[in-house]
C-alpha cells in the first residue's frame, strides 16, 4: 500500500520539546495545541514521504491507563489512534510502562501486513531497534524524526539513527507552531473580582473566639469547634495571607472557612459594604467538605431554603444538551481548573429560566451551595482534576475550579444588571 503511517512517542516528542523551549523535560512546563500539532505532523509526513497519510498513532502513558483530557481530544481527531500505556511513579519520578512494547508491536504488524509503504517514527528510544529492523526486512521505508536537542547533541539512540532509512529534525521553528513554554511565576488562574461583602467580613475585628481557634490550630491538628479541619479552597498564598494580613496591593482574597467560622457571616446576609460589628451575630460553626461546601451546623437544615432549592445543572440539561456538552468536553475543553469552573458555570447560568436563582447564588459568595458544589467537583473529576498527587488532594486545583465558577457567575450577573444598550 502506497501510504504512510506516523508512530509518535508522546513522551519523547513533548519531553524533548519542553527541554528545547523551557529548559527542562517536564511536560507541565509547556502548553500544546494538539490540533495544530497533529496537522503539522500530517503535512510534514506527506511531504517527506510523498505518500498520503493512512493514520497517526499516538503512544503515551496515563495513570491506570485512564485517558486524560489531551487523550480524549486526540482520539476523536480524524486519522488519529491513541494507544495508552501505564504511568507509574518510582523513586519520586514518573515512568511510562508498556509504551515501547505497544509501539514495537504496531510497527511490526503494520510492516508484516503491508499496510503501508513508509513509516515515520517520532522517538528516540533504542528499544525500538528490533522493530525498525523487522519493518525494513518487510520492505517498508523507515523515516526517523528527532526533536531539535536543547544542547545541540543527539537526543536519540545512535543505533536507531544508523538503521533508519531517512532522518529529519523537527527544529525550534516547527515545534513552536504548536507548542509554547508556560510563563513562570504567574497564577494558575486570575483572581475573582473583588466583592464588597467579603471586604466587609475581612475588615471586621477578630473575635476572641477566632483568636483562640487560630492559636489551637497553630499548636495542634487543624480543627474548628471540635470538627475536622477544613480543606479550604485557598491557601495562605492564594487568599493573601491569614486574617489580619494584607496581600499584594493591600487587598485580601477569598477567606478560608476557618476565617469565616471565627468572624461569622453578617456580610453574607447583608451585602451592604461596611465593617461588621463584633458580636452582632453569633459565629457560625462551619466546616469545609469537597462535596458539601459550607455547612452551618447550628441551623436546623444546615443550609438556607433559598439556596437548597437551587436546581442542579443535571436538572436543567436536556438529553440533547447533555450529548452536546459531552462533545464539547471531548473536543474543546482543555482541562485547566479555572476553565473547567467557567464552563460549568456558563452552562448552569445559561439554562436558568429564573434570574432569581442567579441572584440568590450571587449573594452566597464565596459559598457554593453543596448540591451545586458537589456536582461541579464531580464534573471536574472527568478531566483528571482532584486526583491524588503525591498522596495529597490538590487543593490549589479546587480553589481554581471554584474561582472560575465565580468569575463566570459574576460576568453573567453583571450582564443581567447592565443598562439596555450597553
Amino acid at each position: 500500500m502506497d501510504r504512510c503511517v506516523v508512530l509518535v512517542d508522546a513522551g519523547y516528542l513533548l519531553g524533548a520539546a519542553a527541554s528545547l523551549l523551557a529548559g527542562e523535560p517536564a511536560r507541565s512546563r509547556i502548553t500544546v495545541d494538539h490540533a495544530a500539532l497533529i496537522q503539522g505532523l500530517r503535512r510534514r509526513a506527506e511531504a517527506d514521504t510523498e505518500r498520503p497519510l493512512l493514520r497517526i498513532y499516538w503512544f503515551d502513558g496515563a495513570p491506570d491507563r485512564v485517558p486524560q483530557p489531551e487523550h480524549r481530544r486526540l482520539r476523536v481527531m480524524p486519522r488519529v489512534t491513541v494507544r495508552l500505556g501505564a504511568l507509574t511513579r518510582s523513586d519520586g519520578r514518573w515512568a511510562q510502562k508498556g509504551v515501547d512494547a505497544a509501539m514495537h508491536a504496531e510497527l511490526t504488524e503494520l510492516a508484516r501486513n503491508r499496510a503501508c509503504s513508509d513509516i515515520v517514527l517520532v522517538t528516540g528510544d533504542g528499544d525500538l531497534l528490533p522493530g525498525l529492523m523487522s519493518a525494513k526486512e518487510h520492505g517498508v521505508a523507515v523515516h526517523l524524526w528527532a526533536v531539535q536537542a536543547a544542547d545541540g547533541d543527539y537526543n536519540q539512540s545512535e543505533d536507531l539513527v544508523a538503521e533508519a532509512d531517512e532522518r529529519r529534525v523537527l527544529d525550534r521553528a516547527w515545534i513552536t507552531g504548536a507548542v509554547r513554554a508556560k510563563e513562570l511565576g504567574g497564577p494558575c488562574a486570575p483572581p475573582p473580582a473583588p466583592r464588597p461583602e467579603i471586604a466587609a467580613i475581612l475588615s471586621a475585628p477578630l473575635p476572641e473566639t477566632a483568636v483562640a481557634a487560630a492559636a489551637a490550630a497553630a499548636s495542634g491538628p487543624d480543627a474548628v469547634d471540635g470538627h475536622d479541619g477544613p480543606s479550604g479552597p485557598a491557601s495562605a498564598a492564594d487568599d493573601g495571607g491569614p486574617v489580619g494580613e494584607s496581600g499584594p496591593g493591600g487587598s485580601r482574597g477569598v477567606p478560608t472557612p476557618k476565617d469565616l467560622a471565627g468572624l461569622g457571616r453578617p456580610a453574607l446576609q447583608n451585602s451592604a459594604p461596611g465593617p461588621a460589628q463584633n458580636g452582632s451575630q453569633p459565629a457560625a460553626t462551619l466546616r469545609w467538605s469537597s462535596d458539601k461546601g459550607w455547612i452551618e451546623r447550628s441551623g436546623p437544615l444546615g443550609e438556607p431554603a433559598e439556596t437548597a432549592s437551587l436546581p442542579t445543572l443535571a436538572q436543567l440539561t436536556s438529553a440533547e444538551q447533555r450529548w452536546a456538552d459531552r462533545e464539547e468536553d471531548i473536543t474543546a475543553v482543555g482541562g485547566d481548573p479555572f476553565e473547567v469552573g467557567q464552563v460549568f458555570a456558563r452552562r448552569w447560568t445559561e439554562r436558568l429560566s429564573d434570574a432569581v436563582h442567579l441572584q440568590q447564588l450571587s449573594t452566597e459568595y464565596p459559598r457554593i451551595p453543596h448540591r451545586i458544589d458537589g456536582e461541579l467537583l464531580r464534573y471536574a473529576a472527568r478531566f483528571g482534576l482532584l486526583a491524588h498527587k503525591d498522596d495529597q488532594i490538590d487543593e490549589h486545583d479546587r480553589y481554581a475550579i471554584r474561582a472560575g465558577f465565580w468569575r463566570e457567575v459574576d460576568l453573567r450577573t453583571a450582564a443581567e444588571h447592565a443598562p439596555a444598550g450597553d
